[in-house]
């Protein structure tokens, strides 16, 4: 089985300030994890992942 990837691989690197604007999102008018991360085309492993490094 031969696989290909075509185009570009997407690798986000996210500031320290963007981070926390993501995470301080959540709650934000009754927003979910899951809404905030559909927002910045993230997944919910990563949102939980930043909560975890940033203490939020």
């Amino acid at each position: 089985m031969r696989v290909e990837i075509l185009g570009q691989e997407r690798r986000r690197r996210w500031g320290d300030a963007q981070k926390l604007d993501v995470v301080m999102s959540i709650g934000l008018d009754g927003a979910t994890v899951t809404e905030v991360a559909h927002r910045h085309d993230a997944s919910r492993q990563q949102i939980y992942g930043k909560r975890l490094a940033d203490g939020a």
